[in-house]
């Protein structure tokens, strides 16, 4: 470093000494030295991860899909537009989920998300991969723990009060909300009861449930066995046919018989007179016959000789899933 002094008009320089000049440059060379460090480790964080790329092609592929719904595009344009983005989509989720290792699943999956055009059923479904042999058999959906903490808040954030559900996975987990609008597109999920599970070694989380899908309120007689496991950054949900079926139980049969004659009474009355608020009450006697009918099942079922069986299938999916 070199200072200047003026003398007689003149400039005269004072030199320093090499002691003088190396402790700054060597200061200098370290701040370098640091700053370089700093904007590294800076870039690494800031960097995208594969779960935030993933996100950023999925909202960009519903806003093109939202521009092309807004200019009318003809169906067949949408439909392949929706088509070859889901397909990029399955592609980046495969890279970042890698091979499904569950016993009885194909070790490959399709999409979970069944349109990312908000006009259309199935749109905001859960983002992840449906892994199954066939239609009717069981099914497994397979995603990170990112990905489905990102999915709750943005659930937690509707704007339609009926579709919001709570950020916390455990609390999640047990509103049948949360699977009816994660992994189906077309019936709501109707929870019977949740079954006595034993955490797998090495998970976090794990949750089963009976219940089945419905457009309507009643019985269900073919019901399923669902299961919930979180381990680390990995979230699987698997559904399967309950085996042996779940037994139909009199006393909850005539529970909702009861209830359903007295709502169709009412029914018939309000269609008479076409009162508004007649229908309102026949609703809720059908909503109220439904919910004592689920009730019945879950005081009663577990006495029934089927139970065990149903635990026993729900464990072992749970264990399959844990890598047991």
């Amino acid at each position: 470093m070199v200072n200047a002094a003026r003398s007689h008009g003149r400039r005269r320089t004072i030199a320093k000494k090499p002691s003088d000049v190396l402790p700054k440059r060597e200061g200098y060379i370290m701040r370098l030295v640091w700053t370089l460090i700093f904007a590294l480790a800076s870039g690494a964080a800031f960097a995208a991860s594969p779960e935030d790329d993933y996100i950023a092609a999925r909202d960009k592929a519903i806003a093109a899909i939202a521009a092309l719904n807004n200019d009318n595009a003809p169906v067949e344009t949408l439909d392949a537009a929706d088509a070859k983005a889901r397909a990029d989509l399955e592609s980046r989720l495969s890279t970042l989920l890698g091979p499904l290792t569950v016993a009885d699943f194909p070790p490959t999956g399709t999409i979970n998300l069944e349109s990312l055009s908000d006009a259309d059923v199935g749109y905001g479904m859960l983002d992840g991969l449906r892994y199954a042999k066939s239609d009717d058999g069981p099914s497994l959906v397979a995603t990170t723990r990112g990905l489905l903490d990102r999915w709750l808040q943005s659930r937690a954030a509707d704007t339609d009060t009926g579709l919001r559900l709570p950020t916390g996975i455990d609390e999640a987990l047990k509103l049948d909300a949360f699977y009816t609008q994660a992994i189906t597109s077309d019936a709501a999920f109707s929870g019977t009861l949740d079954f006595p599970l034993k955490k797998p070694e090495g998970a976090d989380i794990a949750i089963a449930r009976l219940g089945g899908w419905t457009q309507d309120v009643g019985p269900i007689y073919e019901q399923q066995v669902v299961v919930t496991l979180v381990k680390g950054d990995k979230v699987m949900i698997a559904t399967a046919p309950a085996n042996p079926a779940v037994p139909r139980i009199d006393a909850c049969d005539m529970l909702w018989t009861s209830a359903n004659d007295a709502a169709q009474k009412l029914a018939a009355q309000a269609s008479e007179q076409n009162d508004e608020k007649a229908y309102d009450t026949a609703n809720a006697a059908w909503e109220k016959g439904d919910g004592d009918y689920r009730a019945c099942m879950a005081q009663r079922l577990p006495g029934d000789p089927a139970f065990p069986a149903l635990v026993a299938q729900a464990q072992q999916l749970a264990d399959n899933m844990a890598g047991k």
